[in-house]
């Protein structure tokens, strides 16, 4: 797998049952997603990846709990069940570039790590991309560049992406997201607002650079920052 320079370490109990509730929750709702289990290869991050390296210190006796967590400013490190299903969703292969929107804690940049050649990812509070940074150079996770950039306005230096991959609630998906997406490309995002019901959807750009999304299913997500601070 990629991840070039992760320093390994074998997984801890609570990542094996991590793992364990995660497939179940595949199995539970394998009708609206179509995803039935992850992936070996999705599997073999979440395992890789350690997670409790991703919350604060206080929180680290909860860091592989299926749930959510808190990382300051406002933001969060997302369910693990929500991370490899989007992973999933996204369909990524050893040779792709991803652009992540969003990269909070650098978990979910760190999954795909595992998982693809590159990622881009764009971090609106800078506070936190300078923590992700450091964290993921701390770990010897090599293959992910994280830049403190407004995230709707895409990285266009390095498109277009074989995928693109929204960790906040957007109310639509930026026209400039999808003008960086290639041909045959997969965006996957929860769409909508926060007080309403938001919507894990999965965007397919075609030849013709018309899209088609479908609806998986529904999230929280906390909503999409919209100025650098």
């Amino acid at each position: 797998m990629g991840c070039p320079g992760l320093r390994r370490r074998p997984p801890p109990r609570e990542a094996e049952e991590m793992l364990e509730e995660i497939r179940a929750e595949f199995a539970t709702t394998y009708r609206q997603t179509g995803c039935k289990r992850p992936s070996r290869r999705v599997e073999l991050a979440m395992l890789r990846i350690p997670r409790d390296e991703f919350v604060p210190d206080s929180l680290k006796p909860h860091a592989y709990a299926n749930g959510p967590l808190p990382i300051g400013h406002g933001q969060t490190i997302s369910q693990p069940y929500i991370v490899a299903l989007m992973t999933e969703l996204l369909r990524p292969r050893a040779f792709h570039t991803v652009l992540e929107v969003g990269t909070g804690s650098g978990y979910q940049a760190a999954i795909l790590a595992c998982l693809v050649r590159r990622v881009i990812s764009l971090e609106i509070v800078g506070a936190l991309a300078e923590a992700a940074r450091a964290r993921l150079a701390r770990l010897g996770i090599a293959n992910v560049d994280v830049r403190h950039a407004d995230g709707r306005l895409g990285w266009p230096q390095e498109a277009p992406y074989d995928g693109i991959i929204i960790t906040a609630a957007t109310p639509s998906i930026p026209p400039a997201l999808i003008d960086q997406l290639k041909t045959g490309g997969r965006l996957v995002a929860p769409i909508g607002h926060i007080h309403d019901i938001q919507m894990l959807t999965v965007l397919i750009k075609h030849a013709d650079g018309a899209t088609t999304s479908n609806g998986v299913l529904p999230v929280a997500f906390v909503p999409l920052t919209e100025q650098i601070r």
